[in-house]
């Protein structure tokens, strides 16, 4: 993979034991030098143990990819404070495939495992300062949840999260005085008319199926304040 090609590379995420990610996952690192799989895939769905004991049992250097959708940098670095404790942390890293621009799910993962400069090494890791403006509930007037779980996930949630934020952030509603407060979920039901949203306290539940209708609802519903009655899927 490298110059200095780790002992181990291991992939951790919910969901790559089975299922369709499981599979596309399988595929794709079926030709990647020194990847055996599935030995090398540890599912975290049910807790991070599993994870934690092969890190402990591994040869080292050893490369941690993270396949959370849901992580971001607060993710990898509690990954990497953990990993801290398994072996020799400067010989342990850690590198999200999701906090990569331009990451089409699994398609940036072979360059990705050839970019040390984006392996993160396990040491000096922020600590959490003892007051942030993170740890204060956010101004705003709505809240909008978003379901990023599996099905919503393969349906686009992904990308539609990146124009969510942008478009309130644009209109100048992001987590404001009399803004959207915006959060992505797990499974919030019902799967089959995803990608799903909720807003409260309207208690209003929308399917947002491409940019086009994440526009609208932005637009219409959370800055101008009307109803888009074609989006609802709480109504009959």
């Amino acid at each position: 993979m490298s110059d200095k090609p780790y002992a181990r590379v291991l992939f951790a995420g919910s969901g790559v034991s089975q299922g369709v990610f499981a599979e596309l996952l399988r595929q794709r690192l079926s030709d990647v030098p020194g990847v055996v799989v599935p030995d090398d895939l540890v599912d975290i769905g049910e807790g991070y143990e599993p994870l934690w004991a092969e890190a402990r049992t591994s040869a080292q250097p050893l490369l941690l990819v993270d396949l959370e959708p849901q992580g971001g940098g607060g993710h990898v670095d509690w990954l990497r404070s953990q990993l801290a404790e398994c072996g020799d942390p400067e010989q342990m890293f850690v590198v999200s495939l999701f906090d990569q621009p331009d990451a089409s799910l699994l398609d940036a993962l072979p360059s990705l495992l050839q970019r040390r400069e984006l392996h993160l090494a396990c040491v000096g890791v922020p600590k959490l300062p003892s007051h942030h403006a993170w740890s204060e509930i956010p101004a705003h007037e709505q809240r909008l949840l978003l379901c990023n779980g599996p099905r919503c996930s393969r349906r686009g949630a992904l990308d539609l999260w990146k124009t969510l934020r942008l478009r309130l952030k644009a209109a100048g509603r992001l987590q404001c005085e009399g803004g959207v407060h915006i959060t992505r979920t797990q499974c919030q039901f019902p799967c089959d008319l995803g990608p799903v949203a909720s807003l409260y306290p309207a208690d209003e539940w929308f399917r947002v199926r491409d940019e086009t209708e994440v526009v609208r609802l932005v637009d219409e519903r959370l800055v101008a304040g009307q109803p888009v009655p074609e989006l609802r899927i709480d109504q009959p």
